[in-house]
This record gives structure tokens, C-alpha cells and sequence, in this order.
């Protein structure tokens, strides 16, 4: 979370076949012709390194056909590799990861152009059998292929097993290099881009962190960790830009292997050609690939070209180019043959044989783009006729903004585009893409004139023959073509900011401020079946849930009962979960309170989403939870919770029913899940949770862990007790060594609670002793000995990682500082004198590490203990009164709490029952909050903001607001 705002533009996802829109499944003969394109250079194949597993004696160096023989039986295709992170080697024969050469105090930055130093004569191992074992104490914890220098005084030890235990007490060091020696990485499946390009053109990241993250995702990293750890690798990129990476990459290898599932099924049917062979290696997106092999699907009647060509009038069509003076199309007749019966059907023929040839021609489809993007192209919808007849007027109305709608695609908005897709899809709008008139006559012409021209004169028949042929081409393949390209790209682009919104909004409300140390009263409204009550302790405990009927004539009677309850307990926020009868509830409350009804207490209340309460409620782990509630006093009980700790709470809840989406239904469902559980994983691993405490719902979002390694935990914990460090995580089951990376960093401990727990747990075993003669509880003896030699280590309460410790305590003897007083003011006082003396760079320097790890573990020596990063968001706005809607007046001044943002504006709880609009024009950089580190110029659910009241439309329940500013 600390990193620095860094963000790259939103990238077009290729949707599967499934999830394509109905302006994808056209009827057009188009879909089955596409363009073919010049391979660049070949991609590598990158390999898949060998999986760690627990450390064992080394074997004898194998020949290396032995070992290349082993790895073919591990690797299903046979790979490659130059290189995959340039390694250099350091003193005492210790590698180094290469990342951009850091500038000395004072100097300017390289350009991003400019070739950084890389060690001279480096010679590359390939990854036949010549794997190293790259341990150390201090280097990072994955294993990379190795650069070596020549002039090296020590060789290593090739093709030899890898080592099997992965040390973690380093961190990674040195400079990843931007160019890496003209080396690419290797992929699974080759295709005619490079991938480390192509991922850079689409996620606009520069090339050398391109490749750093494809090994980093290769070696099976987690964002969190990449995001935290692995800083000075990426360049500094944020959690939401290693996702579009990622998101990217797996397109890009899903094209990669669908080509060469299709390469193969084409090869064994006998249809694959090299023309063929090449468009298909050429394809980047799975639009591409769908209309570069839909002709020959099995079941594909074929395109006209094709049945023409199967009359034998390729050879005419040909001529007509290369040599029209000799061409006899007369000859050509067959009166008894379909299609070849007369000089009509001949010509025909030709004319979709050249029109198939010029709507796959690079050049002419290069040139037709090139010509769309200087020329108006425009979006349009109208209402569709059968709607207008007999169409629901209540849904029709809702697309009201897009009956007559007409823009350029250049400036159209992303809602915009989602909302005419959703009106095509329930046949209430008709859409289509106008390119003007001219962009068709021009490129009629250049064809004619330029690209296409004969290269002898033609018979004006043969001219008119051209001329149609071009102008078929244009309207029956190439206009549909295009229209389905801008189509998809618009969403494509659309979804993409869509699901990205979400997940922003999503961060926000998980990491809303907790508010501990009070108890809560939950209340769900409802009128018919009463509104439900949870009253719960300051530890999340439950301790009274009832039901009152407060909107069926019993409300004062009810009354005494929530003063009673309110009192007994001592509570005095309440919590409204904002469903059906929220308003009535509220105003019920609201009464109360002005009427001091609940003094002595001082009771204020606070309106929280219920989103996702309900579906919780019954699920298999609120009955594990909450075994003997009903299950609608359950959702009280996660009403109230939400305030209390909203990310413990809402990581219950799938992320897709909370509530804070644009469209979520209409997008791919398969990015908005991996999407929204990356960042749920995200705000969990950096808020960390206590291993001691937290549940097992909770730790299986932490970055490493899934379900059954945070039940083995939980098992773990429940019989041998509390952990006393990280390094006991090694024991639990299925926790590997990779795991342990992955999770450690992320994982606190309570060293109060620690110290103490090891203090009586040695007073035990020493009673013991006296009592017990030496060799009469053996086995048990050594066993609880064991576990009491483990004693807690003060860095398990930071966020700096285990491999990290090492350098942590040179750093501690450098300030002169004691790891027993992490967190308080002497240890900030003695890291403010070095660093003020040496630089934060020259610090580095001297412990032999990166600025990003030294950052991160003077921020963890120097936070408070028990510090929590959401202190830094807002806490829920806490009421005593109520305006109702009609109360409202223009240049009325709020306050109010952001409820959802999205690209045309931020929805904002005003307390008056509807939500209030602040347009996105109305949102600018100066009216937001200096104080607040922002990852974007926007507002997210939970800020607090002060509005003026623009324009109140009661019909409509419609309110404009202007944003005067963040509070």
C-alpha cells in the first residue's frame, strides 16, 4: 500500500467465445475471412524451472544427457531458454538480481532509452539439463537461470539437481537491467510476436519490467508479495497495474495455445497451408483467431471464394492480375455446371476469389485502418422498431439517453458503451457504426490505382470486373470487419474500466477505517416481520438479538425494550443496514434521539450497505459460525460487524454481492472474479491479520494460502497451541517453502500475548522437572521442550519479510538500536540521525541492499505497534438527525458519504433516503484531498465529502450535487 502511485491506461480483454456481445455473433460472411499478417521475430519458449521441494543431501553431478532426459518427462514440451533475469555475481560468489542502474545524489535520471552498464562477456546457460542451485543467505528466495562471467575465480557446479529447500532470510539486491542483451524469454507455445513486446504495447509497461513480471508470475508469485517485496524488479508499479499485466499474459499464452490447438487439428484434418499457417501465428486476440479459422471449421460450408476456388477459377482470378492479356474467361464456361453455367456466374466466381485476396491482404487492411483513424467515425443507436410496438415502456424509458444517440468513437465513454450493449441485447436499441461514404471511395481508388493495379492493360471488362471486385470486398468482408473491430475493442475497453472500477471501489469499502473498542447495536429493518436485532461486544462477540416491530403501531411500546437493551449493555452507536424500511428506521431513531429519549447514553447511529447480508446469512459458513441463529437475526449480527471490522466482515461475502459495481452483470465474469479476489487477497495480506487470533475465512485471502492450508493452520493452532514465530509456520502441513515466501510477510503476531504465553508455558515445564525423575516422560518430555526452546522474535510483529531479517538487525546495530523497542519514539529519533547523516541511499549502500527494502524496514521498525493501515480511510459517518428529501433546497450545503463511483460521476449518501449525483466534471484535482495519498483523481465508497446541492428533481428522485471538498 506504501508504493507510489503508479498506473497504466486500461487494456482491451479478449472475451471467450461465450461472453462475446450479439454484435459478435453477425451472420456476415465476413467472420470466417481475416487478414494475414508478416510474422516479426519468432517468441521463445520459456521453460518451467523445476518446483522446490524440501532439502535434501546433494547427488553427484549427473551427465547431461541424463539430466536433459529427466527434465523432458517433467516439461510436456521440450523448452528452451536464453535467458530470464540477468543474474550477476557478486562477492563471495553471491547473485544478484539486475535491475535499472540508481543514479549517484545529485544526478539527473537515465533516459528509459538509454542501454544501462550489463557485466562484459556474459555468457547464458541454457536450460538443458544446466539448472544451478542459487542459495545464499542474503539473495532472494526464488530460483532464476543464471548469467555467469567468464573471468569468474570460482566455477559453479552445472548439471546438478537443483537445491530443494529455498532460504528466505535475504532479500533481493542489485539492479534489474532494462535491456536484457537482445535475450527473450521462451514461451510454451511460439507465435510470431514476441510476448515481452506485445505485453509492453498493450499494458503501456516498459519492456524490462515486462520481463521481470513474466518470471516473477513464472515462479508463482502473488501480487501482494510482487507489490511489496519485489519493488526495485517492477519498477515501483502498484497492485492494480500488476493485475492488468497479468490479465494481459494470460490472454496473450491463452491465443498462443488455442493457435496451436487449432495448428494441430488443421494438420491432421490435411487443411493447414503456409498462407494459413502464418495468418494463424499472427493472431494476438481470440476475435483474430475465430475469423482467421472459421472457414475451416469442421461443419463450415465455406466462403463463396472458396466454393469458386473449387471450381477451378483461382487460375483466372490470378491472371487477371499478373496477366490479363491472355486471360479467356469464356474457356472458364461449363453449361452444365452450377456456378460455371454461364459468363455471369463466371465472373462471379473471380470476383469473390479477388475479393477474398484483397480482404486478407496486410497492406490493404493496414491501409484501410490507418484511413478510419483519420476520417469521423461514429457510434449510433436508435430505438429498435419491434421495442417501439411492443416493448416494456419502463425498461424503454431507461435507455431514453440512447434512443436517437450519435458519437464519435474517439469520445465515447465507457458507461456509455455498456449501455447501449445492455439495450441492443434486450432488443430495445438498434446500434450500428456510420464510416463515412468517403473513407469507401477513397479506398476504392488507392486499390484500384495503387495496390491492386495490373501490371498490364485491361479490357474495360476486366476494369469493371476489378472495380466491383473491390468494391464487394469492401462492403461484403472489410466493413463488417471493421465494424466488428471497433465494436469489440469499445467493449472490450468498456469491460475492462468496468471490472477496474469495481476493484477500486471495492479496495475502498474493505479498507474502511474499523471502529473498535465500543459495542455495536445491528438492526436490519423490515416492516411485516419486525426489524432484527444484534447487540455485540467490542471483540465481535454476540450478546443479545431479539426482534421489535417498530412500523406496525408498537414503535413506543417497542421503545423501552432498545432503551433497555441499550443500557444493560452500554451501547451507544447503532448500526441500520440500509434495505427495505432503512428510511423509516432511521427516522424512528433519529425521533429518539432529538427527544433525548436514551440519556444518559449519547446515542448516535450510522447507516452501512446490507449489501450481501442477506446471501451471507444462509450460507454454509454463517451456520459454522452462528450454529443455533436464525438466520435472519444473523444478517443483524453482520450488519453490526460491518462497522465494527469491515474487512473481516465483507471477505465473508462473495465480492461480486457488495454492491459497489457498473455493470458487473454484463461483463466477463471470469476477469471480474479473478479480478475482485486479487484485491480482497491485496487489502487482507497488507492490512495482515494476528495468526493467533484471526479466522480461517480471514486467512485463507492472505497472499500463499487457500482453503485447506488455512484449515491446516487452524488445526495446527488448536492442537500444539499459539505460534510463537514465523519460522513455526514451516511445520504446519502443505506449507512449503514457497508458501512460507509468499505468506510470512504478511503474517503478525501479538508479542504481548507471545511473551506472556512463553513465560508460563517455562514456569510449567520447570515445575515439571522437580516433580519428575529424569527419562520418566521421555518421549513427551523432549517434545514439550522442543517447543518451548521456540521463542518469539520482535520483527514477526512487522511487515518486513523473514528474508529481510538479516539486514534488519545489521541496520538495528547500525543506529545502535534494540529490537525490543520497535514502535517507539527513541527508535524513530535514532533512524531519523542515520539517515540524516548517510542518506537513505548511502544507508543502503552500506548494508549491501536496495532503497526499496531499507524503506520498508525502517517503516517497520518505526511503526506503532499494533499500527493498522486503515486507520488512514474513513470511518462511517456517524448521525443523530435526518433531512428528508423534500427538505432540500438548490445551494443547500452537506455532508454526506460516498457511495459508489463510476466513470460519469460519484454517487454520494446525503442521509435524505436516495443518493445525490457529483458529475465527473464537477470532481477536479483541486477540491480533493492533499492530506490522503490517492491512486487516482477520484473519490471511492467511505469518503467523506462536503456537497452543495445543484438541482433537486423530485419526479425523478434525481438529485445534482457539486463537490466543494474532502473531509
Amino acid at each position: 500500500m506504501s508504493s507510489l502511485p503508479r498506473r497504466v491506461k486500461c487494456v482491451a480483454k479478449a472475451p471467450t467465445s461465450e461472453e462475446l456481445p450479439s454484435f459478435l455473433n453477425s451472420s456476415s460472411e465476413s467472420e470466417e475471412e481475416e487478414e494475414e499478417w508478416e510474422p516479426k521475430n519468432k517468441i521463445a519458449r520459456r521453460p518451467r524451472l523445476p518446483r522446490k521441494t524440501e532439502a535434501k543431501t546433494k547427488k553427484a553431478a549427473a551427465p547431461r544427457s541424463t539430466v536433459a532426459r529427466k527434465m523432458v518427462k517433467k516439461v510436456a514440451i521440450k523448452e528452451e531458454i536464453d535467458v530470464s533475469l540477468p543474474i550477476a555475481p557478486v562477492e563471495d560468489n553471491k547473485m544478484q538480481l539486475l535491475k535499472p542502474k540508481e543514479e549517484n545524489a545529485g544526478t539527473k535520471p537515465k533516459s528509459l532509452n538509454r542501454t544501462p552498464e550489463v557485466p562484459k562477456k556474459m555468457e547464458v546457460n541454457s536450460f538443458q539439463g544446466r539448472n544451478q542451485s542459487l542459495v545464499s543467505d542474503e539473495k532472494p528466495s526464488t530460483s532464476v537461470p543464471v548469467v555467469k562471467q567468464e573471468k569468474c575465480e570460482e566455477e559453479f557446479a552445472f548439471d546438478e539437481p537443483p537445491s530443494k529447500k529455498i532460504k528466505l532470510n535475504a532479500c533481493p539486491e542489485g539492479k534489474p537491467v532494462k535491456n536484457l542483451g537482445g535475450k527473450k524469454i521462451k514461451e510454451e507455445f511460439e507465435m510470431n510476436w514476441d510476448i515481452v513486446q506485445a505485453l509492453s504495447e498493450i499494458t503501456n509497461v516498459e519492456p524490462w519490467v515486462c520481463t521481470n513480471l513474466i518470471w516473477l508470475f513464472q515462479e508463482e508469485n502473488t501480487i501482494p508479495f510482487i507489490a511489496r517485496y519485489r519493488k526495485e524488479l517492477i519498477n515501483n508499479l502498484e497492485a492494480d497495474a500488476l493485475r492488468e499485466v497479468q490479465h494481459a499474459l494470460e490472454e496473450l499464452r491463452t491465443v498462443a495455445k488455442k493457435t496451436h490447438t487449432m495448428i494441430q487439428k488443421l494438420k491432421k484434418e490435411g487443411k493447414l497451408s503456409s498462407s494459413l499457417l502464418k495468418g494463424l501465428l499472427n493472431c494476438r486476440t481470440l476475435e483474430e483467431l475465430d475469423h482467421v479459422s472459421a472457414p475451416y471449421k469442421t461443419g463450415s460450408k465455406g466462403t463463396k471464394a472458396q466454393r469458386a476456388k473449387q471450381l477451378g477459377l483461382e487460375p483466372a482470378a490470378l491472371s487477371l492480375l499478373q496477366n490479363p492479356v491472355e486471360l479467356n474467361l469464356f474457356s472458364y464456361i461449363r453449361p452444365n455446371t452450377k456456378g460455371l453455367a454461364n459468363i455471369q456466374e463466371v465472373e462471379a466466381g473471380v470476383q469473390h476469389i479477388l475479393a477474398d485476396i484483397f480482404a486478407k491482404d496486410k497492406d490493404t487492411l493496414d491501409f484501410i485502418r490507418k484511413l478510419c483513424q483519420q476520417r469521423y467515425i461514429s457510434i449510433q443507436s436508435t430505438l429498435a422498431k419491434v421495442s417501439a410496438k411492443n416493448g416494456n415502456e419502463k425498461d424503454i424509458d431507461k435507455f431514453q439517453l440512447y434512443h436517437e444517440f450519435s458519437c464519435n468513437i474517439k469520445n465515447i465513454q465507457h458507461h456509455q458503451i455498456l449501455a447501449i450493449n445492455r439495450g441492443e441485447n434486450l432488443k430495445i436499441l438498434t446500434v450500428k457504426v456510420n464510416i463515412p461514404d468517403g473513407v469507401k471511395n477513397e479506398f476504392c481508388w488507392w486499390c484500384v490505382n495503387e495496390r491492386w493495379r495490373p501490371k498490364q492493360f485491361l479490357k474495360p471488362d476486366f476494369m469493371r470486373l476489378l472495380r466491383s471486385s473491390v468494391e464487394d470486398a469492401y462492403k461484403r468482408l472489410i466493413y463488417p470487419l471493421l465494424c466488428r473491430e471497433f465494436r469489440s475493442k469499445l467493449t472490450s475497453d468498456a469491460e475492462k474500466e468496468s471490472v477496474m472500477m469495481f476493484g477500486r471501489n471495492l479496495r475502498q469499502l474493505l479498507l474502511t477505517s474499523p471502529v473498535r473498542g465500543r459495542a455495536l447495536m445491528g438492526v436490519d429493518p423490515g416492516y411485516k416481520h419486525g426489524c432484527k436485532l444484534a447487540i455485540i461486544s467490542p471483540t465481535s462477540q454476540i450478546l443479545h438479538t431479539d426482534v421489535v416491530y417498530l412500523h406496525s403501531g408498537q414503535g413506543f411500546r417497542e421503545a423501552e425494550k432498545i432503551k433497555r437493551l441499550l443500557l444493560q449493555y452500554n451501547c451507544s452507536t447503532v448500526v441500520i443496514g440500509n434495505g427495505t424500511a432503512c428510511r423509516e428506521t432511521e427516522a424512528y431513531f433519529a425521533d429518539l434521539i432529538m427527544k433525548k429519549y436514551f440519556a444518559p447514553l449519547d446515542v448516535v447511529y450510522c447507516i452501512v450497505s446490507e449489501a450481501g447480508a442477506s446471501i451471507y446469512s444462509v450460507s454454509p459458513e454463517a451456520s459454522k459460525e452462528m450454529p443455533d441463529l436464525d438466520p435472519n437475526l444473523r444478517s443483524a449480527v453482520s450488519i453490526a460487524r460491518r462497522v465494527q471490522d469491515p474487512l473481516a466482515e465483507l471477505v465473508k461475502i462473495e465480492p461480486k454481492h457488495i454492491g459497489v459495481g457498473m455493470y458487473q452483470h454484463d461483463v466477463s465474469q471470469t476477469l471480474l472474479k479473478a479480478t475482485l479476489d486479487s484485491v480482497v487477497e491485496e487489502c487482507v495480506s497488507f492490512v495482515g491479520v494476528d495468526i493467533n487470533i484471526c479466522s480461517e475465512i480471514l486467512l485463507r485471502h492472505i497472499a500463499g494460502l487457500n482453503t485447506n492450508r488455512a484449515k491446516n493452520i487452524i488445526e495446527w493452532r488448536e492442537k500444539n497451541g499459539p505460534f510463537i514465530n514465523r519460522e513455526q509456520l514451516k511445520e504446519v502441513k502443505g506449507l512449503g517453502p514457497k508458501t512460507f515466501q509468499q505468506c510470512a510477510g504478511f503474517i503478525r503476531f501479538n508479542q504481548e500475548y507471545i511473551k506472556t504465553f512463553c513465560s508460563n508455558k517455562k514456569n510449567e515445564l520447570g515445575s515439571r522437572a522437580l516433580l519428575t525423575k529424569a527419562g520418566a516422560l521421555g518421549k513427551k518430555k523432549s517434545k514439550l521442550t522442543s517447543c518451548a526452546l521456540q521463542q518469539p522474535n520482535p520483527l514477526d510483529q512487522t511487515c518486513i519479510h523473514p528474508e529481510s531479517y538479516n539486514i534488519a538487525m545489521r541496520f538495528l546495530s547500525l543506529i545502535g538500536g534494540n529490537a525490543n523497542d520497535i514502535g517507539k519514539s527513541d527508535m524513530q529519533q535514532k533512524v531519523n540521525v542515520v539517515i540524516q547523516k548517510e542518506g537513505l541511499e548511502g544507508t543502503a549502500k552500506r548494508l549491501n541492499t536496495t532503497v526499496h527494502t531499507l524503506q520498508l524496514i525502517i517503516d517497520g521498525l518505526t511503526q506503532p505497534e499494533g499500527y493498522d493501515i486503515r486507520t488512514d480511510f474513513d470511518k462511517p459517518d456517524f448521525k443523530r438527525s435526518i433531512v428528508c428529501f423534500e427538505d432540500l433546497s438548490v445551494g443547500a450545503v452537506l455532508t454526506g458519504k460516498v457511495e459508489n463511483a463510476t466513470p460519469f460521476g460519484v454517487f454520494v449518501d446525503i442521509g435524505v433516503g436516495k443518493a445525490g449525483l457529483i458529475p465527473v466534471r464537477n470532481i477536479t484535482e483541486a477540491k480533493l484531498s492533499k492530506v490522503k495519498k490517492r491512486r487516482s483523481l477520484g473519490l471511492g465508497p467511505g469518503e467523506r465529502v462536503e456537497v452543495k446541492v445543484l438541482n433537486v428533481d423530485i419526479p425523478r428522485l434525481r438529485i445534482t450535487l457539486d463537490l466543494i471538498r474532502v473531509l
